[in-house]
């Protein structure tokens, strides 16, 4: 794990984003209200160059996974990468998302993706051919995932083999302390020695989805590497830069961690 404790903050001590106060808590956020299309649109109408070195790094951390596992993508949103990266090594996946708007997308997606994830599925091709040119993606997505409607923070304990989070602890809620029960909740839910890869938005301030403002924790690595500090090891924390094009305003970069579950 990297050594990030000069420096480090509580996390307790973290400060909610200017568009939200602390006590705008996830379950007060609009989550049904979601326009899920509208964030299709702005977050995954092109694969963006941060994506794709998060993919990259993703599949090559994943590579020596499986086959045959349980796979869990929480937070899945209208993000199918995530469980694209996953599907070589899982007879399974649970995307559990909790906006109905999101859950209804995905189900549709899944039955047939469109032809937006093929750059993502080319980038995943592209840095593990062996692993994932052989592969019919649509029909194994179709055959093998299942949406299920829940909460990041009801997730069972120890029942995955494998899984994938990607930005929700951090975009979910105002709330330091939301932030770390959900990040632990995901790392929780899966088996002993499981690896994961988890992203989040660095140093987030909120975002809008179609005028809808939604809150956020603002994180770096030494946040990411703390939380994950009691529930995984062999932990690695990359920052991930915007550059001159980033997504919109209120970030500066992206966070991936990978690891393994300590089953703690």
């Amino acid at each position: 794990m990297q050594d990030r404790r000069a420096g480090r903050r509580p996390l307790a001590t973290l400060k909610a984003t200017p568009m939200n106060t602390p006590s705008q808590s996830n379950d007060l956020q609009p989550w049904d209200d979601f326009d899920s299309a509208w964030y299709l649109a702005h977050n995954y109408k092109t694969l963006r160059f941060d994506d794709r070195e998060i993919i990259e790094r993703m599949a090559t951390f994943l590579a020596s996974s499986g086959p045959g596992l349980s796979g869990i993508d929480v937070g899945s949103g209208t993000n199918l990468y995530p469980s694209l990266a996953m599907l070589p090594s899982c007879r399974s996946i649970a995307m559990v998302e909790r906006a109905r708007s999101n859950v209804g997308w995905l189900r549709e997606e899944i039955r047939g993706y469109a032809p937006t994830w093929d750059p993502f599925w080319g980038a995943l091709i592209n840095a593990q051919a062996d692993r994932y040119k052989p592969i019919e993606a649509r029909r194994l997505l179709a055959e093998r995932a299942g949406v299920q409607q829940g909460s990041i923070f009801s997730l069972p304990r120890g029942r995955w083999d494998i899984g994938t989070m990607f930005f929700v602890a951090e975009s979910i809620t105002a709330r330091p302390d939301e932030f770390e029960r959900a990040t632990q909740s995901f790392v929780r839910s899966l088996r002993q020695g499981a690896p994961f890869a988890a992203a989040f938005m660095r140093h987030s301030t909120g975002y809008r989805v179609n005028g809808l403002k939604f809150p956020a924790v603002s994180v770096g690595e030494a946040q990411v590497d703390e939380c994950l500090a009691p529930v995984a090891y062999d932990v690695t924390v990359t920052m991930i830069p915007s550059g001159k094009n980033p997504l919109r305003d209120g970030y500066d970069g992206m966070i991936l961690a990978t690891g393994y579950a300590s089953g703690s």
